[in-house]
């Protein structure tokens, strides 16, 4: 009779934690625009031609990495579209410059070239309200440096 009560107070205490509506956590996040794509873009063209950059591809890619918006300047060599998507694409993945991996790849960990990203300077996180919204890539300017400097002009856009 005792084991009876207890399976029956097993229940009855299963059935009301059942019961009891459970509240799903979703978490808030941000995604950059096409709007605020064109103006990151619009920022990096500007420092592009304030700085002399002989041409350019620069891609706006959002937190997921996907392409949001690609720019191609006169006069850039037919690969640097796709070398800026992938680093756009590194930097938003990573939530870091790409050039930090490429330097810890010169640094010795080798290891990260099996991850199957593009580690090269010019892939630079676009950060609104403390988040990663997307990222910018630039290739084909006259170095990797300013292929860096064009991508964080791009990424100080004001996009509010």
């Amino acid at each position: 009779m005792k084991s009876y009560k207890n399976h029956i107070a097993l229940l009855l205490i299963a059935a009301v934690l059942f019961s009891i509506p459970v509240k799903a956590q979703v978490l808030a996040t941000k995604n950059i625009s096409l709007e605020a794509a064109r103006k990151v873009v619009a920022e990096a063209v500007i420092y592009a031609k304030a700085n002399n950059a002989p041409g350019g591809a620069i891609a706006v890619v959002d937190a997921g990495g996907n392409l949001v918006y690609l720019e191609r300047l006169d006069n850039t060599f037919a690969a640097a579209s796709e070398v800026a998507i992938k680093k756009a694409n590194t930097a938003a993945l990573f939530k870091a410059p790409s050039s930090k991996l490429e330097n810890s790849i010169n640094g010795g960990r080798q290891a990260l070239i099996t991850v199957g990203h593009t580690f090269l300077q010019g892939g630079i996180p676009i950060i609104y309200q403390g988040l990663v919204i997307g990222a910018i890539g630039v290739s084909g300017s006259a170095s990797a440096q300013q292929d860096e400097d064009m991508a964080n002009a791009g990424a100080k856009a004001k996009i509010d």
